[in-house]
């Protein structure tokens, strides 16, 4: 795992936050195929697939459209709409055998202003995940788009059945690859002391939602729970790359501002990277707060 320098937190948006990323190819593949964006005000995981290096290119793609927002402070929905298109318009004009069934899913958490009001908004293509700990509430926010999630769905799967199921790795939506790439989206406002986790699911595969939980209601800064979190899903076996992104609120429009202590002890904002294979498969605005389309 290796460490990137730390990074101011936005001090003129309207959610002022500290973040942190890790990454790590993982025990048995050669490559790593996930790609992350941690830059105000976007904060994105993607998990990319296909032949060869394919799914390294597509989850790069990916990253680069939504770069393109991170010259503001705030990003609106239909913008993020935009970069996705973008991205899988980039994508589908991919040739070549290196490129063959070029693929990504994309988790994103983003800052946003409406009515003069601090949201997250939360995106998702895939399986990548995005988890808020907010207070007393820890919760999943994203839905995966995956055939044991539909199974789940229809009573036919529980969920400690999903974590084995030969199918656990088969996509429903991605970007890129197959016919349906409409993304999920939710609005949250947001509140000082927020974190929230992006992950492929190297880290969901291996580690539990209750080891996760524990993490990310510690004490520790968010770029020590980035290199935590990563290491679990490495001794729970790595089998898949394996990307985390935290982002934590600590001021949000006139609240007062955090105890520096619990984003790492520093105003300038915690930025950690570190390098986590089974494959993610492709096959073939949701409310205000929470849901799906």
């Amino acid at each position: 795992m290796t460490d990137r320098s730390l990074s101011d937190p936005d001090s003129t948006g309207t959610v002022r936050v500290v973040s942190a990323s890790a990454t790590h190819v993982g025990h048995v593949r050669a490559t790593n195929e996930d790609s992350y964006l941690e830059t105000t005000p976007i904060y994105l995981v993607a998990d990319g697939m296909g032949g060869h290096n394919a799914g390294e290119v597509a989850s790069a793609i990916a990253v680069e459209e939504f770069e393109k927002l991170t010259i503001q402070q705030n990003v609106s929905v239909e913008q993020l709409g935009e970069a996705l298109r973008s991205a899988a318009d980039r994508i589908g004009e991919l040739t070549g055998e290196a490129t063959v069934g070029a693929g990504t899913t994309v988790a994103v958490v983003a800052t946003m202003v409406l009515d003069g009001i601090g949201y997250w908004v939360v995106m998702n293509l895939g399986d990548s995940r995005v988890y808020r700990l907010s207070g007393e509430i820890f919760e999943q926010v994203s839905v995966d788009h995956s055939v044991v999630q539909e199974l789940m769905d229809r009573g036919d799967l529980t969920a400690e059945e999903a974590r084995v199921h030969p199918y656990r790795h088969m996509v429903t939506r991605a970007l890129g690859a197959g016919p349906d790439s409409d993304p999920d989206y939710w609005l949250i406002p947001a509140e000082v002391g927020d974190r929230m986790l992006i992950c492929s699911d190297g880290l969901t595969g291996e580690v539990s939602d209750q080891a996760i939980e524990r993490l990310l209601r510690g004490p520790n800064d968010v770029r020590t729970i980035c290199q935590d979190l990563v290491q679990l899903a490495l001794d729970g076996g790595g089998h898949d790359n394996v990307t985390v992104v935290i982002v934590e609120a600590v001021e949000v429009l006139g609240l007062d501002l955090a105890s520096e202590d619990t984003a790492g002890g520093v105003a300038s904002g915690d930025s950690a990277n570190d390098e986590v294979d089974e494959d993610t498969l492709p096959r073939g605005l949701p409310p205000v707060g929470s849901g799906r389309s």
